[in-house]
Parts: structure tokens; sequence; C-alpha cells
């Protein structure tokens, strides 16, 4: 699957069919040859899935032509989010005043925050929007953001320039839709502010209305998988209900006596995870956790070992067929890696592990507290290449934040909220949302303790992809063998670490609309800055450099290697930074550009369109990034530049849009316009 979302170009799908040979003749070779039968299942294996990735992205429906002004979009509300402030919705079958059918993809609207409306899903809604396509990568190798919103099925988002209305009619939202948002709206009545937000992510895993200061408190400390409804939420909802339904089956002596407990007991328990697998959105943390669950739960009632490798390939199997783009994405990556070192550890330590015959009073707690720790340590390796090639930060004190939040979360909060939810038909979920946000306010505290730590984050260089892929070969491989052929897995993990330092950063960045400009020089990074500049594409800039803040672009001088005038700046003397025209007072006539120094460096970067043959240099210029995105710039050891456009490095795939054609006057492009 992955080589699939490397290539630069649609593969045709016939080349998929060809994985089914290799299967049938590993098949074929299995009773005689089983090593070659090994070898070649692994080629077809890996063959069929990227002729699914291939067949996912085909059934897919293609992007929408949206419209370019304000319209009146109505469509059937599936989905509200709250936020912070206000409400977001997303939208089904949605049309405007032009689109002839209704939209195949979903459309994502952000309601004005003083909207009194309260939508419900099912309803059909109109809203007066300004409606855009999902956003291109903040620059060349960074999240695609189209690819990820090409399969999950968005086509637009956008924001309300007005108050929306319900419209007569009713349309289908999916399951349990209507129920998640009941069980949002009455939590956040009962706890206002951040431990509501919270207490709802643990409960319908939606974390849109987390207050920005609680989420950053929450990542900073290694804390933020408790607010991503996972394994350990999975298991604490299934262990509690098979506790609870096997305790009381097992109190009707008639029953207990004629009937095995177990049985009814496991499949009540997988029935309420399946319930909260779909109340929690079907998130891939969750697919993965109930299809453990469900593996554990046959594995038990069968006699056979609950915990194991394959049951965690199975897992991964699962997942991936019903949506292979998952793979690419760090909930995955993170969520897998973890499950797998923790299985693998267990299975390391479970035939050196001996319990003595008369054990002292403390040695539980001592295993419960050492368990925990090792949990943690664990854990956290094996997600730090993953954490490091999405976020590029590490928290250094996660293990000590995880001991005192996971009990917390563990023995307070989950099983507060389990009750609350119980409750909430009855009306009597009062008590026990108090009791879950006495303790979502512990954990908060906790968080904000720990994040305020000297050198609580620390920046580190992302690893780039094939970083992260050597790294999870070496993780896979020191979990799979055994014995002394573990030991390659050691240097690969290794080496894959080390990727993020031995990868050149680009020396300059240009963003997609042109209004962006970062040069790095003397250690830092300075940030041209025009109109209304993406701060969110300036902070993705300084991840990827792991750099905690920019400098503003020198006026005059600079450090060394970056030498600024009122015209602009020059980056080794071999790039140019035009400064934009400055804008002239009312009724008088703008200040020529200026020139550009064509010939005179090897790299021209101007906000403003370069006009003409600029001979002998490169041009980097509003219609370049207007064509092309985002483009990346590196000083190479020859004395040249190497330049890559956010098109060039994705190439021509279904999520990327094509080329823009010049139907428009070349001033008027919204997208390439410098305010």
């Amino acid at each position: 699957m992955l080589g699939y979302f490397a290539l630069d170009r649609e593969p045709p799908l016939w080349l998929g069919l060809g994985g089914m040979a290799p299967v049938g003749l590993a098949l074929w070779l299995a009773p005689r040859r089983p090593g070659a039968a090994w070898l070649l299942g692994l080629l077809g294996a890996a063959w069929l899935g990227f002729a699914l990735a291939g067949l996912h992205s085909a059934r897919m429906p293609g992007a929408l032509e949206l419209p370019r002004t304000a319209v009146r979009a109505e469509g059937v509300v599936t989905l509200v989010e709250p936020l912070p402030e206000g409400l977001r919705v997303t939208l089904s079958g949605a049309t405007w005043p032009g689109q002839a059918d209704p939209a195949a993809r979903l459309i994502r609207v952000r309601l004005k925050a003083d909207d009194p409306l309260r939508p419900e899903p099912g309803q059909r809604l109109a809203v007066r929007s300004m409606l855009r396509a999902p956003s291109a990568p903040t620059h060349p190798g960074a999240w695609d953001f189209q690819r990820a919103a090409w399969f999950t099925g968005l086509g637009a988002s956008g924001y309300a320039l007005g108050r929306a209305e319900v419209l007569p009619g009713q349309g289908s939202a999916p399951a349990l839709a209507g129920t998640r948002r009941a069980m949002e709206a009455r939590i956040a009545a009962a706890l206002p502010g951040a431990a509501g937000a919270v207490s709802a992510a643990l409960i319908t895993g939606g974390q849109s209305a987390i207050p920005p200061q609680a989420m950053a408190a929450m990542r900073d400390s290694g804390l933020a998988h408790l607010l991503s409804v996972s394994g350990l939420h999975m298991t604490i909802v299934v262990g509690l209900v098979y506790a609870v339904l096997r305790g009381g089956l097992a109190l009707w002596p008639w029953l207990a006596l004629r009937l095995d407990v177990k049985l009814p007991a496991a499949l009540g328990a997988l029935a309420a995870g399946g319930f909260y697998l779909v109340l929690s959105g079907n998130q891939i943390p969750m697919l993965r956790s109930f299809a453990m669950a469900a593996l554990v739960t046959a594995a038990l009632l069968a006699g056979r070992r609950a915990i194991t490798l394959r049951g965690v390939a199975i897992a991964a199997l699962v997942v991936l067929l019903l949506d292979p783009s998952a793979i690419l994405g760090p909930s995955f990556q993170m969520s897998f890696a973890a499950v797998l070192a923790l299985v693998a550890a267990h299975e390391w330590w479970r035939p050196r592990a001996k319990v003595p015959e008369n054990p002292r009073w403390w040695r539980r707690p001592a295993l419960i507290l050492a368990g925990m720790l090792m949990t943690s340590l664990i854990a956290g390796l094996a997600t730090m290449p993953f954490g490091l090639a999405h976020f590029g930060r590490l928290q250094l004190y996660g293990v000590a934040a995880n001991m005192l939040a996971v009990p917390v979360t563990s023995f307070l909060v989950m099983p507060a909220g389990l009750v609350a939810a119980l409750a909430m038909p009855l009306g009597l979920e009062g008590v026990p949302l108090a009791v879950m946000g006495w303790g979502v306010e512990l954990i908060l505290a906790i968080a904000r303790a720990v994040a305020s730590w000297p050198g609580a984050t620390m920046a580190a260089e992302p690893l780039p992809a094939w970083g992260a892929a050597l790294a999870a070969l070496g993780l896979c491989w020191l979990a799979l063998w055994r014995g002394r052929l573990r030991a390659p897995g050691l240097p690969m993990l290794a080496l894959g670490l080390m990727a993020g330092a031995l990868t050149p950063s680009p020396h300059a960045l240009v963003s997609a609309d042109g209004r962006l400009v970062a040069l790095r020089a003397g250690g830092d990074v300075f940030v041209h800055r025009h109109g209304s500049a993406s701060r969110f594409v300036q902070d993705a800039w300084l991840r990827s450099w792991a750099e905690d803040a920019a400098r503003p672009m020198p006026g005059i001088g600079g450090p060394p290697g970056l030498a600024c005038d009122e015209a602009g700046c020059r980056l080794a003397e071999r790039i140019a930074l035009l400064r934009p025209a400055a804008p002239a007072p009312r009724g008088r006539q703008r200040a020529a550009a200026p020139e550009a120094p064509c010939g005179r460096a090897a790299l021209i970067i101007s906000p403003e369109p370069v006009r003409g043959d600029c001979a002998g240099s490169r041009v980097i210029d509003r219609f370049s990034v207007w064509r092309d995105g985002a483009h990346a710039v590196w000083l190479s050891a020859d004395g040249g530049v190497r330049v890559v456009s956010d098109r060039a490095h994705r190439g021509d795939r279904p999520w990327v849009p094509p080329r823009p054609s010049p139907r428009y006057q070349a001033d008027s492009l919204p997208v390439a316009s410098i305010e």
C-alpha cells in the first residue's frame, strides 16, 4: 500500500490483478517448498495491497466544482461538531445555485459563533457560506490534506456568512449521529468548559470542542492519546461490562449451575464495545481496538491464547481493508506501533515470569506499578518515531504524566463515564458526570503541571517518509523475529530515527498563495509576511525546521549569509527575495516594483509577477505558486539551487487538482493575489 501512495502518477487498475499469480503459486508450493511459498506469499500480499489502495481511490467520487463567490448551500446534516465558539456542521447531498445535481462529496461549514440555531443530524439545512476546496500541503513533503479529504469523502470546507435555517423535510444521517449529538449537549450542560469538552471526547470521540489551551497542555505533557478513544477506553468499557454481566449472572444460582456465564457475558461486553465503536465515529484506533477485542473474546471462548501478534496482524488487516489510506496517518501508525511493541514485550516476558508460592502483601501493588511504568515506557518508545515524523516534537516527561493520569482515567473517569452513558436515558446522569468531571479536572491539572516543567517539549527534526518507514520496519523486525535474528532490527530503527538529521532541510520556502516566504540563515528562520499570510502555514514550516519561533525579515543588513536592503534580501548570494512595492496613498500611483536581478542570482523569489523572460535566473513568483503550489529550495554544494514544487512532489494523482488554466486575467486571480 505504501508503494501505491509513493507513486507520482496513478497506475492502471489491471496492474494490481497480477498479485493473484504469486499468491496462487505460493499456495501450490506450500507443501513442497515452504520457504519459497513464504516469500511468494509476501510478494503477493504486497501486490494485492497495492491493488486494494488503487481500487479504493478509483471508487471515490470526483472533486467538486466549487463556486468562487458566496452561495446559499443546502444539504442534509450528517454531523454536528461543537467548537470552543459555535458549531460546525457537515452536509451531504449539498446543492447551491449552478449545481445541477446534489454533491457526491461532503461539505463542512463552520456556523457563526452567534448563530442561535442548534441543528440536529438528519435535518435539512440552508446557510449562505463561502466554500473552498481542501487545502494543499503547506510545503512539499508536508501532510497532504487533499489526499486525506479524497479518501474521507470531504469535498469542501467553508464558513457561514449569515445565520443558518432549517428547511422542511428530513434526510438520513449516520448511525447514532443523533445520539452522539444529544450526549455531547447533555455533557456540555452538566460540565461546562474544558472539563465538559474532554469528557465528551472520552465518550463520543469528538475533540473539536476542547479549548486550544487544554489541548496544548495535553499534547505537551504526552497525554493527548487519552483524548483519542482507543484501546485503553475500549478495554475499560468491555472489561467493565464483562465483569458486571458475569458477576450479575453468577448471582443467579439456577443459571450459573446450568450455563457457563462467560459466554453471554463476553457477547454482551462485545456488543457494548461495538456500540461504543459506532458512537465514537468508527475512528481508526477504535476499529483496531474492537477488532482486537473480538479476537480476544473468540480466543477466550475457544480456550486459546488471547494476546498474540497474529491478533495484531488480523486487526491491522481489517482496518486496511476498510480504509487503505489509514496507513499514512498518525492514528494508525502510533496505535499499532504501541500495541505491537506491548504484545511483543508480553510474549517475551511471559515464559520468564515466575510467581512465588506465597507472595508478600506489597508484591501485587508493586507489580501493578511496575507494569504501568513499563507499559508507558514501551508504548512511548514505540510511538516516538511516528510522533517525530508527523509532529516533530518530543514529550520528555510523558512517562511521568501517564503514571499519574492513566490510573485516574482507568479507575475513575471512564467507569463514571460509562455509568453516566447508561443513566442518560433515565435522566440520571448528573451525579456520575460530576464524578467524571472531577477526574477530568485532575487529569487537566496533571497535564498543565507537567507541561509547565522545564523542557517538557523539545522540537526535533521531523523524520522524512523513508526514515519513518525504516523505523517501522525495524520495529516490526524486533517484534516478529526470535533470538539473534532480531539483531538487524536495531540498526534499522536507529538509522530511521537519525533520518531527520541526515536529510537536509530546505533553505527557503514559499507558500502556495505567495504571501509567506521564509529563509533560513545563521541558525534562524526569517519570515517575510505580506497581507493576510497564514499563521498555520508558518507554524507548519517552523515544525519542519525544528524551530519554535521565527524572526521577521531584516530591513537592512542581516546575519552571516543573509543581506537585506530596501529592495529585498539575498541568501548566500544565490537566492534573491524581492520586496513587493509599497501601497500608494489614496489618489497616487503605486510605486514600481523592484527590478528583478535577472542573471545575477540563481533564483529570484518575488511575491509579484516577474514580467518577461528573466534570462540566467530561475523565478518563483505569483504565477509559479498559482500553477504549482508551494515551493521548497535547497542550496547545493556545487553552488546551484534545487527547487521542488508541491505539484512536482505529489505528481498527477486523483486528489491533486489539475494545473489551472489562464481563463481569467492574471491580476484578478484570487488564489495568487497579494493584498
